[in-house]
């Protein structure tokens, strides 16, 4: 006599052979088979309830990039799917896989706008690498097998699949799951050969890291081989812990603001080995950064995706490869030449542009981060969102080792929050630091609950300097002392963070916040330091005109 397995059943036993230990949700009618289905898999798999869907997409982004595997969220149909989608969006320019499944009308009431209907492959399939619904539970098990692949393989990426919630109720017959093995595609001999030879003709090289597709092991030999040969390293926008920032090697990041110095020098070098960076709009200054004759003589480009290469120019030399895989090649290189002088130059630039600033106002950043470098161990993980006050952390704060730095490229608001539960979640032994605007934090707030709820003990920076200060920078520059919008009128952030049962201090200068911070370290509970700062501060080294 056959026992009959449902859809949801597999769905969860397919989540499990692939090594998934957290999924992050907000419950829904729509999926209550898969919830109940969870229940019987307590022992494997950690359900976090979040107060709101943006809060649970976020988490899964931060999951996978701190594990370097698929993230899982589940959402509801319609408000649900949509309040998600900015983690969507997110996994997307970040590279991190993400697998999203969503509650949807029986399919019988399909096309009909029922309650809270939407086609899900219609709405997110710009911003995924698949968008697919699953209206036989027979093939449930082949559905999400490909979920787990296509997010992970090539250029790492979102996924979304739509549940019909009458399917996940019917038997999904025999099939049982299997976990997905990656396949990285490595670097062409033809390839390898010829970056070998321009290397040794090189007077001015200068490697740029970004992407998603490493590994601890291929970050360790590349770094090695580059201090063999002094080889100058940049790393992409919001990719700075795929290098030790103290490694000599290291000469700075293309962000938003790149180290002083580096995009002149990116300009002066003769070779640029670009790999796993998409080489987008913010590493390259609104694709300033190099001229269509730059990129056909010295840009040499590696990326796992065929859709990126040659996207922004056409490099001298491209090649389709995983990072990781690509980086253990050629560090295997044998390369007569060094590039000593070249290599201390840069890296004289980077060591100057770290020494902390004067400020207006009575906190200052510069030396709050500074002394965050000095005191964390080398595996704490910093996680931040979007706002001026990003760059704070991200000029003045070294990290030492890889999967220590969450932060959107997307740009997105609200990620520093949701993201900082997720990893204390995944290394609930380590130091994990969410920093946040003001108005940053107030996206994803209320996920205090969720910290509180489920016992999370990380430490969250608000930095208050009571405006969108980022928008109100460039309305000054655009129309001055023209301010609309921009101001904000915020609540006590330590009566806040108490309601919800955490540990919370107010820091006004910068000589109390060590002891603040080791305070919030050392509590048992979620902690909150609320810091407030000077809008005139408004960017390090930079003051803003007509304040406040």
């Amino acid at each position: 006599m056959s026992t009959t397995v449902t859809a949801a059943r597999r769905l969860v036993e397919t989540l499990v052979a692939n090594g998934v230990t957290h999924v992050f949700c907000v419950p829904g009618e729509s999926y209550l088979a898969v919830l109940d289905a969870l229940v019987d898999f307590q022992d494997r798999i950690q359900v976090i309830t979040c107060r709101h869907e943006a809060g649970a997409s976020n988490m899964a982004v931060a999951y996978a990039k701190l594990t370097r595997r698929p993230g899982v969220c589940f959402v509801t149909r319609g408000p649900g799917a949509t309040h998600a989608s900015i983690g969507i969006h997110t996994a997307s320019q970040d590279s991190a896989p993400v697998i999203m499944f969503v509650g949807q009308v029986a399919r019988a009431d399909r096309g009909r706008e029922g309650f809270q209907e939407l086609d899900y492959p219609a709405v997110f399939g710009t911003m995924t690498k698949l968008a697919v619904e699953v209206s036989d539970p027979t093939r449930m098990v082949e559905i999400v097998t490909r979920a787990f692949a296509t997010a992970a393989q090539g250029r790492h990426g979102p996924v979304v699949v739509s549940l019909p919630e009458d399917m996940l109720t019917e038997d999904a017959g025999p099939r049982v799951p299997s976990a997905v093995q990656a396949a990285p595609a490595g670097l062409a001999e033809a390839a390898l050969h010829a970056i070998h030879a321009r290397l040794e003709k090189s007077e001015r090289p200068l490697m740029i890291l970004g992407g998603t597709g490493w590994s601890d092991d291929a970050l360790q030999r590349l770094a090695d081989w580059a201090k063999q040969i002094d080889l100058p390293i940049a790393l992409s926008w919001r990719r700075k812990d795929l290098l030790n920032n103290d490694h000599p090697c290291y000469v700075g990041d293309l962000s938003i603001r790149p180290s002083p110095g580096l995009n002149e020098r990116i300009k002066q070098a003769d070779l640029l080995i670009a790999i796993g960076s998409r080489m987008g709009d913010i590493p390259t200054t609104g694709y300033q950064l190099l001229s269509a004759q730059d990129a056909a003589e010295k840009l040499i480009h590696v990326h796992p995706s065929a859709e990126d290469i040659n996207r922004v120019w056409q490099a001298s030399l491209s090649a389709i490869a995983n990072e990781a895989v690509a980086a253990i090649s050629l560090s295997g290189l044998k390369v007569q030449r060094k590039w000593s002088q070249w290599r201390a130059a840069a890296r004289g630039d980077y060591e100057k542009s770290i020494e902390p600033v004067t400020t207006v106002g009575a906190v200052n950043l510069s030396q709050v981060f500074t002394h965050m470098a000095r005191v964390l161990p080398p595996d704490a993980i910093l996680c931040n969102g979007a706002g001026n006050y990003a760059a704070w952390p991200n000029r003045f704060y070294r990290y030492r080792k890889p999967c220590t730095q969450l932060a959107p490229t997307s740009g997105a608001m609200g990620f520093g929050f949701p993201a900082g539960i997720a990893a204390k979640l995944v290394h609930p032994d380590r130091d994990v630091i969410a920093i946040a605007g003001d108005g940053c934090f107030l996206m994803t707030g209320q996920e205090l609950a969720t910290a509180v709820q489920h016992d999370v003990r990380l430490v969250t920076m608000v930095i208050d300097n009571g405006s969108y200060g980022t928008i109100r920078m460039y309305q000054e520059r655009e129309y001055p002392k023209r301010v609309m919008a921009t101001r904000l009128r915020n609540p006590d952030f330590t009566a806040y963070a108490r309601s919800f049962g955490a540990w919370a201090a107010t820091v006004e200068r910068t000589e109390d916040f060590p002891a603040a911070f080791e305070a919030a370290r050392k509590c048992d509970v979620p902690s909150l330091i609320h810091i407030r700062t000077s809008v005139e501060d408004i960017l390090p080294g930079q003051r803003l005109p007509n304040a406040p």
